[in-house]
């Protein structure tokens, strides 16, 4: 089974045991993201397998309409309109082909991981708990939520469970880290075991986030 997107990937020496489909924000491509993977020191034995997919190109409006790699439009920098919902839509069922073709290659469901930045993790936040098959685990960094009100009834009670995990930026000035605090209390109030994390940085991440992103996925994926 094949997917729509195309990506980078980066693969252990060994066995493939488990996947991270990671998701990178406006503007960015699979590339972007790529080269963190020796900075998170996973242990070989993990088996790791890394897909970083290059995001559709699409006019952004707020960018005067300019074509770019983009999971979804963006209209309005007002916190409830920012995510166009069809983009979202979208874009969430290309990523659902990605984790079906790691499924039909031999990962099961539970050991893979959805993770995204920015654009990218509003993916990630959207497409994980309405997802059918239980999941290893989703990551949010430096993110928001698209519809959530509409989580609730959404949801698929194969994710309602799954460990989340979300970090953000305190000196954001692209995606405030309120918007991020606002989709982690959504996600709190929906009773998911989710964990937030706050750095002294910006729309970015840092070596410290890295760290934890990594003892995280050791005990996701361990």
């Amino acid at each position: 089974m094949s997917s729509a997107l195309t990506y980078i990937e980066s693969n252990p020496p060994g066995e493939i045991k488990s996947t991270v489909i990671w998701l990178h924000g406006l503007g960015d491509s699979g590339h972007g993201f790529a080269p963190i993977v020796p900075e998170l020191k996973l242990p070989e034995e993990l088996g790791i397998r890394f897909v970083f997919p290059h995001a559709p190109e699409r006019a952004v409006t707020i960018n005067g309409g300019m074509r770019m790699r983009a999971w979804y439009d963006i209209k309005s920098m007002d916190f409830d309109k920012r995510a166009d919902s069809a983009g979202v839509h979208e874009s969430a069922g290309l990523v659902t082909q990605l984790i079906e073709a790691e499924i039909a290659n031999g990962v099961p469901a539970s050991k893979i991981l959805l993770a995204g930045f920015s654009q990218g993790g509003v993916i990630a936040l959207h497409l994980g708990p309405r997802f059918n098959k239980t999941l290893g685990g989703i990551m949010g960094l430096s993110t928001y939520m698209s519809e959530p009100s509409l989580l609730a009834e959404q949801a698929d009670s194969a994710n309602a469970k799954t460990p989340i995990f979300m970090a953000h930026g305190e000196q954001d000035n692209v995606v405030p880290v309120a918007m991020g605090q606002a989709a982690y209390q959504t996600l709190q109030a929906n009773n998911y075991d989710v964990s937030w994390h706050t750095y002294p940085m910006q729309h970015n991440v840092c070596m410290a986030e890295l760290k934890a992103i990594s003892q995280w996925l050791q005990e996701r994926l361990g």
